[in-house]
């Protein structure tokens, strides 16, 4: 199975039991059109240091990761474009998408509470809330600070996905990670994109593995 493909139904599948129907379709749709980099890249650190690792054992790693940068990612919109400040009659709306971030975020935190991962996520979201506060208070470059969200992100993931098979992340690995990350404006792209060829490489490389890993991506 594609690890995109993968990533997408294990964040959906975690959404599942979320009610009533509206929220849940709106849950839904944010992860239909969504580039997955942050769920794939969870699978990727976890084969490149393990590569008969069962993936699927590390699905709702993955899930949380991506659970929470979708979350985060649609606070950063709401807070940025204020859905309340004209009279379009969208309310109904956007009360949904604040409480759609909320759900994302919490349920993001439940599927990595118990794993090596949680302190990392919670720091996440504490960077984030530093970053914003930051950005509305003019006290740093407004583009940069948006951009930490997905260099923070691709951290959780790295750290999600190497502590699933028995590895810390290193500093140099973060780094790593967080360059890709800031390689890109805005939104991340699909994984194929954000993620190069040799990322499986240079994570076991920076891991201190010594062993082949497997392709970066299998999309």
């Amino acid at each position: 199975m594609e690890d995109a493909v993968r990533a997408r139904d294990a964040a959906r599948e975690a959404l599942a039991d979320i009610e009533p129907p509206q929220l849940h379709e709106t849950l839904d749709d944010r992860l239909v059109d969504a580039s997955m980099s942050p769920g794939v890249l969870t699978f990727t650190s976890a084969r490149a240091l393990e590569s008969g690792v069962d993936l699927d054992g590390i699905a709702e790693r993955a899930a949380g990761v991506q659970l929470i940068y979708e979350g985060l990612r649609l606070t950063r919109t709401l807070a940025h474009d204020e859905p309340w400040v004209d009279d379009a009659g969208n309310d109904i709306d956007a009360d949904l998408d604040i409480l759609a971030a909320d759900v994302l975020v919490s349920r993001g935190f439940y599927l990595l509470a118990r794993t090596e991962a949680a302190a990392r996520a919670v720091e996440t979201v504490r960077a984030f809330g530093r970053d914003q506060t930051r950005r509305e208070t003019g006290g740093g470059d407004s583009e940069a600070l948006d951009r930490n969200l997905e260099a923070d992100v691709f951290e959780l993931a790295v750290v999600a996905g190497t502590t699933a098979v028995g590895t810390d992340a290193p500093t140099a690995l973060l780094e790593y990670v967080a360059s890709l990350a800031r390689e890109y404006e805005g939104d991340l792209p699909p994984a194929a994109v954000a993620l190069p060829e040799t990322t499986a490489e240079q994570i076991a490389t920076l891991s201190g593995d010594d062993r082949v890993p497997s392709s970066a991506t299998d999309q």
